[in-house]
């Protein structure tokens, strides 16, 4: 341990000290004596010097004197780097080179040693020659290259290279489209993780939504709206955000980095991406094409525009141009489609989309360029000869292609000529509207005529056809129909079988003209089947019927059935014919037993509870039956938030646990009811808990930021205070707002209600200091029971800019600044100032674009309003 001696003689200067461990570790330092003009030399040479000993007394990095390189991190101040040993006859050494008055070597040990510390942003690598001497100073050995290459630490905080940036982001932009970049750099190496940087948005003002409308390429700084922002970013809401956005070095891996920040003023403007209304193109127009029929304006700058289509047509009559004007290339035909559906999409010069698809919807509309159609060549149709007059015997069908329910398409009928025209010319009429045919009198008699041949004109405004009528004259239903068998006897059919199944074919004969009404026989169950459970279809070639199940079957509520079938014409009888025995036919179904799964009486259980019912309580009861009669039992799925349990033997649900309906209003899970003998047989049912309501939230305080007041204050002062509640508001919410009952409350403070969800909080007299004070504030709800909220609400009385914003003043010691100092404090003045002036600019553009927009509107509105009216 060295001490200095205080008495005025001169002092001492050590050349030679001598470094020597003892046995209990100590380090013994010997200095040598000698003459030094200066007290503080001897103490940093002894520094030097004890630094070196304690760094030898361990080293074990020495060596005979060739080319070395060294690493050495910056910083750290005096230490040893490394010892080249002698020689004989070297007695010293001697460094030159980029030594920079920090890098040297001890002659008499070779110690090569750092004086100070290296830094890496100043210089990264220091070159220097080593040789080895004689007594006399001649060369020995070397020189030799010395390289010391100088570690880079973490010692530099990235910085960004703007101190605010702006940006502008258009309404309903493609979400992680950037729009803008932030940009820092870091004077550290930038090889290695000190200088590689990560961005991250730190604070969102405002903030209106549960996600940031904003995210950032942590890795590029590029801003682009996130999918919560792309969907509800709009200028009439919110037209300016500030972003705080950090930078970190390190990669953001450690806690140890270093974090700078920067203020992003996003500006957000109305979208020109929009799609125009509906489109409404005549058809078969003979106008010059391509035909200009709407236009699209891309949010970005040169953007290539392109049409895209999901139904996948033959080809496409559109087209667009790279102003994102719209054209039509090709006359429509309404008939051959009436209605396009197709997409506008921007891409950038990368084929990458820049803007979301538009959908553009074309209505073709219609003229009447279509004559009647007649839906069959030749229109047959069968009329007996004992029909009475005004009977309607058929009806001639007739189409056309143009737009239905208009008058291009409406069609009137009118008979030209009627061959032959015996017993009369005018024997058959035809409604105008309808194309109904009837009989004018009971004229027709097979003998006379037994066909006769129509030439109907069917009209539209503009075109007429000619529909070609066959009608024959056909024999009387004077035969009945006779089955073939009396009894079919029976048939046995599981009650699994699928709807629609043929369980028996049926026959019966007609003797009348074939393939007529008097002919064709229709079968139907007479008896034996109430609720329709069986259905017979006729084949009409050859009259064999076909009886199906028409209804599931269950044998459980009818295992027999005993049919009756019967046999009849659509066609009347004559006079004096009847349908009897023949006509009928007996069979017998009989249904066997399949096990079935449990059947609930009802497909959904609704309930309605308040939510601040006790656990276990009985909610409602479900009930399910095994048609085979085996005991069922009840559980429950899809319980997630396990409020509910069942008895599974008697189907009673309770609750399980506490309700909310802050959490869920609409609760619905599944009941199963299963056998007992046979789980697998299970149905399910879909029960729905609707809870109400109770007041168990009692409200709060939502501001965007704390309240504060500019000192000094001038009276009349007054700060807006906002409270909302969780509970479920029947109408509106109305709370009260009051202070604390104490005396410093009341002398200091006073609120005062806005309506039912606001307030003013004022100070009573304008002797305050600046500081932050805590107001104690009462809030109450209009709940049954209503409660009640106490916050403690932190105002501030501080200094205001000239924009009234509140700022703390940073407290400093009392001394003069320096030079630099002083220059610095000019230019930060300097920019303050044409911050100001500069942020008084933009307001004054903003707000005269405003009022533009301002007058722009109402002018709008009042001719709208003169068109309107």
């Amino acid at each position: 341990m060295f001490s200095a001696n205080q008495q005025e003689s001169p002092p001492l200067y050590y050349s030679k000290i001598t470094c020597k461990r003892l046995s209990d570790g100590e380090l013994l330092f010997m200095c040598g004596d000698s003459r030094h003009p200066s007290a503080a030399f001897l103490h940093s040479f002894l520094s030097l010097s004890q630094a070196m000993c304690q760094n030898l007394g361990d080293l074990h990095v020495t060596g005979p004197l060739k080319d070395m390189n060294f690493s050495v991190p910056e910083g750290g101040g005096v230490r040893v780097i490394y010892q080249f040993t002698s020689e004989p006859p070297a007695v010293s050494f001697r460094a030159t080179g980029e030594k920079d008055g920090i890098i040297d070597i001890v002659p008499k040990t070779g110690v090569l040693y750092l004086s100070g510390s290296l830094d890496w942003e100043t210089k990264a690598v220091h070159r220097l020659q080593v040789e080895s001497l004689d007594q006399k100073g001649n060369v020995v050995k070397g020189p030799y290259a010395v390289t010391i290459h100088v570690e880079d630490i973490n010692d530099n905080p990235p910085e960004f290279d703007q101190i605010k940036y702006t940006g502008v982001v258009r309404q309903n932009s493609r979400p992680g489209k950037p729009f803008m970049r932030v940009h820092a750099t870091d004077r550290d190496d930038p090889t290695t993780p000190h200088a590689q940087l990560t961005y991250s948005i730190l604070h969102h003002f405002p903030n209106p939504y549960t996600e940031m409308l904003f995210q950032i390429n942590n890795v590029t700084g590029a801003i682009s709206p996130s999918m919560m922002g792309s969907y509800y970013l709009d200028p009439q809401k919110q037209d300016t955000f500030t972003l705080v956005v950090t930078v970190k070095d390190m990669a953001g891996m450690t806690m140890n980095a270093f974090t700078s920040s920067t203020d992003v003023i996003i500006t957000v403007k109305e979208s020109l991406w929009k799609a125009p209304p509906t489109i409404r193109i005549q058809e078969n127009s003979t106008q010059i094409y391509p035909v200009n029929i709407s236009q699209v304006h891309s949010n970005e700058p040169d953007v290539i525009y392109d049409l895209f289509e999901k139904e996948k047509l033959p080809r496409l009559p559109f087209s667009i141009d790279q102003n994102g004007v719209i054209y039509v290339t090709d006359p429509l035909d309404r008939e051959e489609k009436d209605t396009y559906s197709f997409f506008v999409v921007t891409k950038d010069n990368k084929g990458e989309l820049v803007d979301k698809p538009l959908q553009i919807h074309v209505i073709v509309e219609d003229i009447n360029d279509n004559p009647p159609v007649c839906q069959q060549a030749l229109t047959v149709i069968e009329v007996q000869e004992n029909e009475d007059e005004g009977s309607n015997i058929g009806t001639l069908l007739a189409t056309d292609m143009d737009e239905e329910g208009t008058l291009n398409s409406r069609l009137q009928f009118k008979i030209g000529s009627q061959v032959p025209a015996v017993p009369a010319s005018n024997l058959f009429f035809i409604q105008q509207e309808t194309g109904i045919l009837q009989l004018t009198s009971r004229s027709l008699n097979r003998r006379i005529a037994s066909n006769y041949s129509l030439k109907v004109l069917v009209t539209d405004a503009v075109f007429q056809t000619i529909c070609d009528v066959q009608i024959y004259v056909i024999d009387i239903n004077d035969r009945i129909p006779i089955f073939e068998k009396s009894d079919y006897h029976n048939v046995t059919v599981a009650e699994s079988l699928p709807v629609g199944t043929v369980i028996l074919e049926i026959q019966a004969t007609d003797g009348d003209e074939p393939a007529t009404g008097s002919s064709y026989i229709i079968y139907q169950v007479k008896e034996g089947d109430p609720n329709n459970t069986f259905i017979i279809e006729t084949d009409s070639e050859t009259n064999r019927g076909f009886v199906k199940i028409n209804k599931a079957l269950d044998f459980e509520a009818a295992s027999v059935y005993n049919l009756v079938i019967n046999a009849t014409n659509p066609e009347p009888l004559v006079s004096g014919v009847q349908y009897n025995s023949s006509s009928l036919t007996l069979f017998k179904v009989f249904v066997t037993n399949v096990d079935e799964p449990p059947v609930f009486h009802k497909t959904v259980y609704k309930a309605e509870v308040s939510e601040d019912i006790p656990v276990n309580t009985l909610v409602m009861m479900v009930e399910a039956y095994d048609p085979e009669g085996d005991t069922v039992r009840y559980s429950l799925e899809g319980d997630v938030r396990k409020w509910l349990r069942i008895n599974s033997t008697t189907g009673q649900v309770y609750t399980a646990s506490t309700l909310d309906r802050e959490q869920q209003g609409t609760y619905t899970v599944e009941v199963v009811a299963s056998e007992l003998k046979n789980a697998a047989q299970k149905s399910k049912t879909t029960l729905i808990l609707q809870l109400h309501d109770v007041n168990d939230n009692p409200p709060v305080l939502v501001m965007d930021y704390p309240p504060f007041f500019c000192h000094p204050l001038r009276g009349g002062e007054r700060a807006f205070i906002q409270a909302a509640d969780a509970d479920e508001q029947r109408y509106y919410p109305t709370f009260t707002f009051s202070l604390v009952d104490d005396m410093n409350t009341r002398n200091n403070w006073e609120i005062s209600k806005i309506n039912a969800t606001h307030a003013f909080l004022s100070p009573k007299h304008a002797n305050f200091e600046e500081k932050v004070y805590n107001v104690p504030v009462i809030i109450n709800d209009n709940g049954k029971p209503p409660l009640e909220r106490k916050v403690n609400l932190e105002v501030n009385i501080c200094k205001c800019s000239s924009e009234k914003s509140c700022f703390i003043e940073v407290q400093r010691e009392h001394s003069w600044p320096s030079t630099g100092q002083a220059i610095g404090i000019l230019i930060g003045v300097l920019l303050i100032i044409g911050f100001i002036i500069g942020a008084a600019f933009f307001h004054m553009r903003y707000k005269q674009k405003n009022e533009k927009k301002s007058h722009q509107k109402d002018v709008k509105d009042k001719s709208e309003l003169n068109r309107l009216a």
